[in-house]
């Protein structure tokens, strides 16, 4: 069933009343059902799984979401769902999401109120280095040093996160920072905006390809001294804006094709 922020269907989740206007929810909405397509793209989609939200409150606890078993590449703005963090009987309604997606989501939006964003999935060399006993990302290029000191790591992976006490759990483990290495599992990334998550998420999935590349040579990594690496890393952190004309413009080429994700 498709859901949209007025269906009758949709309401009962969300029990408190939301600080945002609704012109700013409807430009969430389109932008995170675009980040899904672009993703889908991307080729980091896998089968009707994983999930992307936004907050909407300023608290955070107020959030939305994809539909539970629905493809990346079809997901459209007025499907994603509106949930309350605070809702104990969210997992009991007629559409619950994912008790995977409700327990890292609600979790990490209610802990982290900066984290207005949260992308995770499982693209290809992420998870990949994910899988090795030491998933870091050394500094060994520009791409890879955009990350250093600034990942979190959890090797703690416990099967499916399907209780609050996991999500919570993975909340923690991020400890300030913005993207979290999930060992044999996959990545989870939190942004100020829709915008640098999926910047972040990209160039995440760009390093670890490069890492995984450079391992299968052989060779020893020529790994940039901490200095270097945090001097790059700095550089990174200063053109953040680069992430919104990044996302524009996929949204411009996604347009020529099908915009039905704004629907």
């Amino acid at each position: 069933m498709n859901l949209n922020s007025s269906s009758p269907q949709s309401m009962h989740v969300v029990d408190q009343a939301r600080t945002l206007k609704p012109d700013h929810e409807q430009q969430l909405r389109v932008d995170l059902a675009a980040c899904f397509r672009m993703v889908a793209d991307q080729g980091w989609s896998e089968s009707t799984a994983n999930h992307f939200s936004v907050a909407v409150s300023d608290d955070g606890k107020q959030f939305l979401m994809n539909p539970k078993w629905r493809h990346f590449a079809l997901i459209k703005a007025s499907e994603l769902q509106l949930f309350d963090a605070n809702n104990p009987n969210t997992l009991q309604s007629n559409n619950a999401p994912d008790p995977s997606a409700w327990c890292i989501h609600s979790k990490i939006h209610s802990a982290v109120p900066g984290a207005r964003a949260l992308l995770h999935c499982h693209p290809p060399y992420a998870t990949a280095l994910a899988g090795l006993l030491d998933p870091s990302i050394k500094p060994i290029d520009q791409n890879t040093a955009k990350f250093f000191n600034r990942v979190a790591i959890d090797l703690e992976f416990d099967g499916l996160a399907d209780n609050e006490d996991e999500g919570l759990r993975i909340a923690n483990t991020l400890g300030g920072k913005k993207v979290l290495m999930m060992g044999n599992h996959g990545v989870s990334v939190i942004g100020e905006s829709i915008q640098e998550a999926f910047e972040d998420l990209y160039y995440l999935e760009r390093a670890c390809c490069t890492m995984i590349l450079a391992y299968q040579t052989g060779q020893p990594l020529n790994i940039m001294s901490d200095n270097l690496a945090e001097k790059t890393a700095k550089g990174w952190d200063r053109v953040r804006q680069m992430a919104y004309s990044h996302f524009d413009q996929y949204k411009e080429l996604l347009n020529r094709t099908d915009s039905s994700y704004a629907d």
